[in-house]
């Protein structure tokens, strides 16, 4: 293909299997107007042969370079894409067969510099993997903050499924070297710099995230700090909402040292497990992944709060430099 309107790129860091299913769903796209971009980022675990299998399905492209993190290997990718528009997605993503002809759609109707879409849980999930992905979406957790539905706030497009013009890429220069919360960063400078931004509520992914609950703790920990580290870089973009999860942490600890005395204080985390409990259950009609979404939904609140904590105290009262509590986990 000799110039694609779209160019996919894709970080990988020890996935083969995921990467598989991702090309395995690019490759049933009813609109094939792209290419298809994978770098890996110093994996122990390459998937090179699971890319040759797509050879004859798909343009695609391979690259293998050393670990620098996901921000800077997407910059790699986009830096060889020959596209318009170049989107990204985690190798953790799969693409519903519409997905092009929803932002086809979207970008004929009204042109935007920058978009993303919101993320749901496949039917091939694990009871865990749907848990998860009910914490990081639901009303209940810190999910309606994440632009699943139209909001007044400005949208800020996640690198799991974002798209941006090749001229914001060339006038941005891309994404930072954080390695946790680049995509955020990355959103705000191209806000900052005056492009324009939107959310594409058709064009979704099937988003994996992490395959259990040590992984998934690790990585909103780290999304807890990152938000810290992001306000010292762009301090207008902390909002009083980003204070929620560690407020419940705050409170929760509170009403258990409180409850020793007064008993009836238990009901309050009791109603909120039954909240989370009967919302899931309308939701994925499975009583297992109901519970599960409770332990989920404590976890994520939990650890982003924690995170954020952490952050505040070593960065902002210690003024310690930049840091992340679990390193090279951003694929894992």
């Amino acid at each position: 293909m000799s110039h694609p309107k779209y160019s996919i790129i894709v970080p990988v860091y020890n996935r083969p299997d995921e990467v598989d299913d991702l090309l395995k769903s690019l490759s049933s796209q009813k609109e094939q107007n792209f290419e298809v971009i994978i770098v890996e980022d110093g994996s122990a675990i390459p998937c090179k042969q699971i890319v040759n299998q797509y050879n004859n399905l798909l343009s695609i492209s391979y690259y293998s370079k050393q670990n620098t993190g996901p921000g800077t290997t997407r910059n790699y990718g986009a830096q060889r894409a020959k596209g318009d528009y170049f989107i990204f997605f985690d190798s953790d993503c799969i693409i519903p067969p519409k997905y092009f002809c929803e932002v086809e759609s979207e970008l004929n109707a009204n042109p935007v510099d920058a978009f993303g879409g919101p993320d749901s849980a496949h039917s091939s999930f694990t009871p865990i993997q749907k848990a998860i992905s009910y914490s990081m979406t639901s009303f209940f957790t810190t999910g309606g903050i994440r632009g699943g539905k139209e909001r007044l706030d400005k949208f800020y497009p996640r690198s799991f499924n974002m798209g941006i013009s090749r001229e914001v890429f060339d006038k941005t220069g891309g994404f930072s070297t954080m390695r946790f919360g680049e995509d955020i960063d990355f959103s705000l400078r191209i806000i900052d710099a005056g492009f324009t931004t939107r959310l594409f509520p058709k064009a979704f992914v099937f988003h994996k995230r992490r395959t259990n609950f040590r992984q998934f703790y690790k990585q909103v920990f780290n999304s807890g700090i990152a938000r810290i580290n992001l306000y010292l870089i762009h301090p207008k973009s902390l909002k009083l909402v980003h204070l929620l999860p560690s407020a419940f942490v705050v409170g929760m600890i509170l009403i258990a040292l409180a409850a020793t005395a007064l008993p009836p204080l238990f009901t309050i985390p009791l109603i909120y497990c039954l909240l989370i409990f009967f919302h899931a259950l309308t939701i994925y009609k499975n009583l297992w992944i109901a519970i599960l979404s409770i332990a989920a939904a404590w976890i994520q609140l939990f650890g982003y709060g924690l995170g954020f904590l952490s952050a505040t105290w070593n960065r902002l009262v210690l003024k310690k430099g930049e840091f992340k509590a679990f390193d090279k986990n951003f694929y894992e």
